[in-house]
């Protein structure tokens, strides 16, 4: 059964959404009941009044440089966010939706709705506070795992440089930790794992714990990535992550390491030179066909020096791998002729000058003491 015309002029006045009918210049020619009762304006002041004008300054703006614009070429516009301002100044956050219709008997007027966003915004509002206490937490705890000292011992000098991202708003998965073991042994290691956020700061510290337990237990580099990946396999957490691990003997200046899936090692002789360690590779933690773990060793001569480091920083979309390992070992080798300027910050600068960077950066150094 058809509707008589009260009862659509009773659907028209209390529909859900504000209506409007304008000139093509935006003067209010018919407006409803809920679009008073939402502005708090009475139907004779929005009369001849340009919608335009119940907008804020931001909103005419964007009215004047956008909506009418398309309006006029597209003859139609949807879901434009504005805010009106209301009879008593405050702010209907609104979608605004428009088309252009033809009279026939006349110029063509625009039929405009209005829709209350203002539960929308609030959940908005809501979302970007809720992704902001994600970020301070995870930034609260990876700033507590890495603010731990470095190992102090006077045949031994360590440092570190971490960077993080500053492109996009979640924390990145890299780590570092550097410690005593029995006896002169110091443990460096680097990793990176997957994910980003709360998750992988949580992931983060729960590798580092458990690293540190196992090597407590004299473990050598090989051995402890195998232990990693049962600790990964039985509690379901860092899967395909990696890691550069290093034990050095600050007296001897012997180094035992292994690389899950990370990328290599660097030494630097007392002269100045710098390589690239690839032996003791093998798969990421607990990756498919990890198998048997190796490890790698050698001798660092007084004065010599290791690093480790976060794929960040030889890693760019725009070059092959192998660019950013040569621009790596010379900017070492560049360090090492520059006597009284930190090994770690003197890399990370060259090696990230002007980048806007999308992860986080860490290099962990070691220097031998001459």
């Amino acid at each position: 059964m058809s509707a008589g015309p009260e009862s659509a002029e009773e659907l028209f006045e209390n529909a859900p959404c504000g209506y409007l009918t304008t000139r093509m210049d935006g003067t209010i020619v018919r407006v409803n009941r809920t679009f008073e009762d939402w502005t708090g304006r009475s139907r004779d002041a929005l009369l001849g009044t340009r919608f335009r004008d119940l907008l804020t300054p931001g909103g005419r703006i964007y009215h004047e440089t956008h909506f009418a614009p398309l309006l006029q070429m597209q003859r139609s516009v949807r879901e434009i966010a504005l805010d009106v301002v209301r009879a008593d100044g405050s702010r209907l956050p609104a979608l605004v939706n428009a088309v252009v219709r033809d009279t026939g008997e006349g110029p063509p007027l625009i039929r405009t709705t209005v829709f209350d966003a203002s539960d929308r915004r609030r959940y908005e509002q809501e979302l970007v506070l809720s992704r902001t206490r994600e970020r301070d937490i995870a930034l609260e705890l990876q700033q507590a795992m890495l603010s731990g000292a470095l190992p102090d011992d006077e045949r031994v000098h360590t440092e570190v440089v971490y960077r993080p991202a500053v492109q996009g708003l979640q924390v990145g998965g890299d780590w570092y930790d550097a410690f005593r073991l029995d006896g002169d042994a110091i443990a460096l290691v680097v990793g990176d794992v997957v994910g980003r956020g709360i998750g992988a700061a949580a992931t983060m510290g729960q590798l580092r714990s458990a690293l540190r337990a196992l090597a407590s237990t004299g473990l050598g580099p090989a051995a402890l990535l195998e232990a990693l990946d049962r600790f990964v396999r039985a509690h379901g957490v860092g899967r395909m992550a990696t890691l550069a691990y290093a034990e050095v003997d600050a007296g001897t200046g012997r180094v035992r390491y292994a690389c899950a899936g990370h990328p290599p090692p660097a030494a630097i002789t007392p002269g100045g030179d710098a390589r690239l360690l690839w032996e003791g590779r093998s798969l990421p933690l607990d990756a498919r066909g990890a198998g048997v773990r190796a490890e790698g060793e050698l001798e660092l001569e007084p004065g010599g020096g290791l690093v480790l480091y976060s794929d960040g920083l030889v890693e760019r979309r725009t070059r092959p791998l192998r660019t950013g390992l040569d621009a790596l070992v010379a900017a070492l080798e560049r360090a090492t002729a520059q006597p009284g300027r930190g090994l770690a910050p003197a890399v990370a600068d060259e090696l990230l000058a002007g980048e806007g960077r999308d992860d986080d950066v860490c290099v962990l150094a070691l220097g031998l003491a001459a």
